[in-house]
């Protein structure tokens, strides 16, 4: 799970990071680089875009809203990680609304702040992003992160981009793998939750996420080997879990470390988090 130590080494590592992107862009810019930018001019054509606000039970929340340029689609909520909104998890949900989705990148932190705090994960790790989000993470338990879920996917529904007739999915990162298993808890319209390298999906104290699993829900449950080292005893739970709920449910340890999925952790790997990407889209294509 993503703590101080991790993120202290991870800020140790935020230039050397950012050094080692610049010159593998740099090294592949002649072979790659104009096939995937005319691929993405092309998928920008397609695509909106725009920043949201609607009312909650808990006041104002925020967010962007991508999705294909014309017609009607099954929506997605995508939680960011602890880093919150910033151009890598725009990246992401502009990734999912190139496939067909109708994708919310919502705000988690909206009762304390607006929009993006942060530009990158290094700079998160580097300049005390973890002290400066605590009091904003306090509030999140099981029946806030209900209430937020709840409230995006009324949001959506009401939206014309969205098919009202097809179910929501929703996925979350790190601290917020949490809220993609809790919210098919908050309203039937979610019928799909994916983890990556999700944190407190089994607890011991207070109501623990992974006894709130869905019996008509599909679940996606990818855990990170360091994680699984720590707790080891986490996957046994969720497992059973989903068999006592009857739910359909993959629960997987990658061979990749916290935060593999996302592009600009430290902890990315490519390969890996491909393969979660496709296991995503497997998902939403089964659930949705």
């Amino acid at each position: 799970m993503c703590d101080q130590e991790m993120l202290a080494r991870w800020g140790r590592q935020a230039m050397t990071r950012r050094g080692f992107g610049a010159g593998a862009m740099a090294a592949g810019a002649v072979a790659c680089a104009p096939v995937e930018r005319a691929a993405e001019s092309s998928a920008a054509q397609n695509r909106s875009g725009r920043k949201v606000t609607f009312a909650t039970p808990a006041g104002t929340m925020d967010g962007e809203f991508f999705h294909p340029a014309s017609g009607m689609y099954p929506a997605v909520i995508l939680w960011p990680d602890i880093a919150g909104i910033r151009p890598a998890k725009r990246q992401m949900a502009q990734r999912l609304a190139d496939e067909g989705y109708a994708v919310l990148l919502a705000n988690p932190y909206y009762r304390d702040v607006a929009g993006q705090q942060f530009e990158d994960f290094a700079s998160f790790a580097a300049n005390g992003g973890f002290d400066k989000v605590k009091p904003w993470r306090s509030k999140f338990t099981p029946a806030t992160i209900q209430t937020d879920a709840r409230a995006c996917a009324e949001w959506l529904l009401e939206q014309p981009e969205v098919d009202t007739d097809r179910g929501i999915g929703t996925q979350g990162y790190c601290m917020t793998g949490s809220f993609a298993v809790v919210a098919p808890s908050a309203d039937d319209h979610i019928q799909a939750g994916a983890s990556f390298h999700g944190g407190g999906l089994v607890r011991e104290d207070g109501p623990s996420p992974h006894t709130m699993l869905r019996a008509d829900a599909h679940y996606l449950i990818a855990i990170a080997q360091d994680d699984d080292a720590q707790a080891p005893g986490a996957k046994t739970a969720l497992r059973n879990a989903a068999t006592a709920a009857g739910c359909e449910a993959e629960i997987e340890v990658y061979p990749a470390d916290h935060g593999w999925c996302v592009p600009d952790s430290p902890a990315y790997d490519r390969e890996q988090a491909e393969r979660a990407w496709a296991r995503l889209l497997r998902l939403y294509s089964a659930a949705l």
